[in-house]
């Protein structure tokens, strides 16, 4: 019960906020209820760094969960991921290329149903694929549409309001829980769009009602398995705590890591990473996200004589 309490805040919370974050480092550009032809509307949040110039080229790294990335005076738990602070650490230091950050706020009751890979429902067992479209996904997998979305629509947008690298050796997606899976999916599916994802407390348990996450898990694996992209030109980072929802995930991240080893991928373009003591929440991934961001963005130059 503890567990579903963790996700059923986490949707309560994102679908009532309509505050624009505020930011100490950079600046915020919302953009208030997107529209598209695929999903409902929701608030875009796009983070510049101190110094934007509209004469470079940027970077892009879209983030799910947008509501929780900047500022913890508006979310339900009074954390954030600190997006702006850390991204700046990273660019004054020069130990990332310059970037921008697109936050895609959730849809609070279609959170998951949104988040969940569709093509990964196929998968199951048909039993637990009708129960889990029932209960968690409201009825009507979306994940297919929310991926159009972002590649079709807001991706376009982005690049041609702000001055960005438009293809997918600089174009990344990140989240935690759901929102890893999502990322996952999103570079499987569309790997000439996203060169790279970053997986934090990657939920492959699927859904805590049920407790099948073994069923879930070969379900995971085997969608990996099949639709894993080439190695040479994406990359992958997952990391887990052993706290709270997190203490779930470590036997089900270590069945992924032997398909990622199968698929040649190699400490280059992977990462996967344990944190004992982190819980399952923005703190957590806050006080962590300097690491993947450094994998996912360091320069160029650095990068070739690894």
């Amino acid at each position: 019960m503890k567990y579903l309490f963790l996700l059923l805040m986490c949707n309560f919370s994102l679908s009532a906020l309509t505050q624009t974050p505020h930011v100490n480092n950079g600046t915020i550009r919302s953009f208030q209820k997107f529209q598209s032809q695929y999903i409902q509307p929701r608030n875009i949040d796009v983070w510049l760094p101190e110094n934007y110039d509209p004469a470079k080229k940027y970077d892009v790294l879209y983030m799910h969960d947008g509501q929780m990335l900047f500022d913890s005076t508006i979310t339900w738990n009074h954390q954030c991921w600190k997006v702006a602070e850390t991204a700046t650490q990273m660019l004054q230091g020069g130990r990332i290329r310059d970037c921008i950050v697109v936050g895609i706020w959730n849809n609070g009751d279609y959170r998951h149903a949104e988040y969940f890979p569709q093509k990964v429902l196929a998968l199951l067992p048909e039993a637990l694929r009708d129960t889990v479209i029932n209960d968690d996904l409201k009825g009507t997998p979306l994940a297919d549409k929310y991926l159009l979305f972002i590649t079709r629509e807001l991706k376009p947008f982005i690049d041609s309001t702000f001055s960005t690298y438009t293809d997918s050796t600089h174009t990344f997606i990140a989240g935690s829980s759901l929102g890893g899976l999502i990322s996952l999916y999103a570079v499987c599916e569309y790997p000439h769009i996203f060169g790279g994802a970053i997986c934090m407390s990657t939920h492959w348990v699927g859904s805590t009602k049920h407790q099948n996450f073994i069923a879930f898990s070969q379900a995971f694996c085997t969608y990996l398995n099949n639709n894993l992209p080439n190695g040479q030109n994406h990359k992958f980072y997952f990391d887990h705590g052993d706290k709270t929802l997190d203490s779930l995930y470590r036997p089900y991240q270590v069945a992924v890591n032997r398909i990622m080893k199968a698929k040649g991928y190699t400490h280059k373009n992977w990462l996967t990473l344990n944190f004992p003591g982190d819980d399952h929440s923005e703190k957590s991934w806050s006080a962590r996200f300097l690491g993947p961001l450094r994998f996912m963005l360091k320069p160029v130059a650095e990068s070739v004589k690894k």
